[in-house]
């Protein structure tokens, strides 16, 4: 089975709110909400694709030092192994915006399970919940 390597990012806004990204229609787990990421491309580490993915779905610019390592993710789908470690990030530059037809919502840590999320994210909550 192939594993796929995804950086995901909890951006934090200075109210202790998460940004959740949910998927767009056309895209597998459409209608799932999910922390902002995505995959890490051949020779980029996991930061590196973060900033990367930060600019371009979300249009806004943060920078490595920014990026703190919290948790991982780890599940097997039917077709893929997921690897996915999570960071935080409370400095960025810039006012996130859906570029690609993701709608966006600044979410309290709370109410992060009253939201349908792919299987390798909900283990991810109590954590997210206990760190913040």
């Amino acid at each position: 089975m192939k594993t796929v390597l995804v950086s995901a990012v909890l951006l934090v806004d200075p109210d202790g709110r998460v940004l959740l990204a949910q998927r767009p229609e056309g895209k597998s787990m459409a209608g799932l909400w999910e922390f902002p990421g995505g995959k890490v491309e051949a020779g980029e580490t996991p930061e590196a694709a973060l900033i990367r993915e930060l600019q371009e779905e979300l249009g806004i610019d943060t920078w490595q030092s920014c990026l703190a390592p919290l948790t991982f993710a780890s599940h097997s789908y039917d077709d893929f192994h997921l690897l996915m470690p999570l960071f935080v990030c409370r400095k960025w530059k810039g006012t996130p915006r859906p570029r690609e037809n993701q709608v966006l919502k600044w979410v309290s840590v709370a109410a992060l399970r009253d939201y349908p999320m792919p299987p390798a994210d909900k283990p991810l909550i109590p954590m997210i919940r206990d760190l913040l």
